[in-house]
């Protein structure tokens, strides 16, 4: 059996009532996340800082009762690590792997076992992005080492309602992502473009967040 990562202090001030989940998720990305290949074995001991709390910080910038869609979840981050944290939340887990869709599945059966929490208000969904428009649709739109940031809005914002956000999990980097992508976020209807950062205070390295609103034409047609 493989020894899941010490838990982190921050772990009770970011998840709440959802850390009894967080600590079954971790313990199972520890052992059958990383034999299935959905975290590679290095990332083990930094499970919890890295990955999960990385996720948990963001749930601050997600309105109340939104609908997520979280586009190349994985293995389930950010969307389920939110869905822990915030039982207000509905989110849908989308992921076009058939591999990654059965992790999602089997790891959110073993959550909604467990009985310790608010039940997760969770929906797996396989497929591309690009071929989930008017299909599935949300408040929020989420991802988290996805692609750059041009396609990554082309991809994404088709998926958002009309006034609805992008949040995207990025590195040190995001500044000058933002600078290089910035024609093709405005092309696929990104608006207010802000990087953000989440978890100051709390844990030893901030969460860094591309975050925009995404606009339409009357019409239900991109501005």
């Amino acid at each position: 059996m493989v020894e899941p990562p010490r838990e982190p202090a921050a772990a009770a001030a970011l998840l709440g009532d959802g850390l009894p989940l967080a600590r079954a998720f971790v313990a199972e990305l520890a052992g059958e996340g990383a034999a299935r290949g959905v975290v590679g074995p290095r990332e083990v001991p930094r499970l919890w800082s890295r990955h999960v709390l990385n996720c948990a910080a963001v749930a601050d910038l997600v309105p109340s009762g939104s609908r997520v869609v979280d586009v190349g979840s994985g293995a389930g981050l950010p969307g389920l690590v939110l869905a822990m944290s915030r039982p207000d939340l509905d989110v849908v887990l989308v992921d076009s792997l058939l591999r990654r869709v059965r992790w999602l599945e089997h790891v959110v059966g073993l959550l909604d076992d467990l009985d310790v929490a608010p039940p997760l208000r969770v929906e797996v969904v396989r497929g591309r992005a690009e071929d989930l428009v008017g299909q599935v649709q949300g408040d929020v739109v989420t991802s988290r080492a996805v692609a750059p940031l041009d396609r990554l809005a082309r991809w994404c914002a088709p998926l958002a309602s009309a006034g609805g956000q992008l949040l995207a999990i990025k590195g040190a980097g995001a500044a000058e992502e933002v600078a290089e992508h910035a024609v093709g976020m405005a092309r696929a209807g990104l608006l207010d473009v802000e990087v953000v950062t989440c978890g100051d205070g709390v844990v030893e390295e901030v969460t860094t967040v591309v975050r925009a609103r995404v606009g339409r034409r009357p019409g239900g047609r991109r501005r």
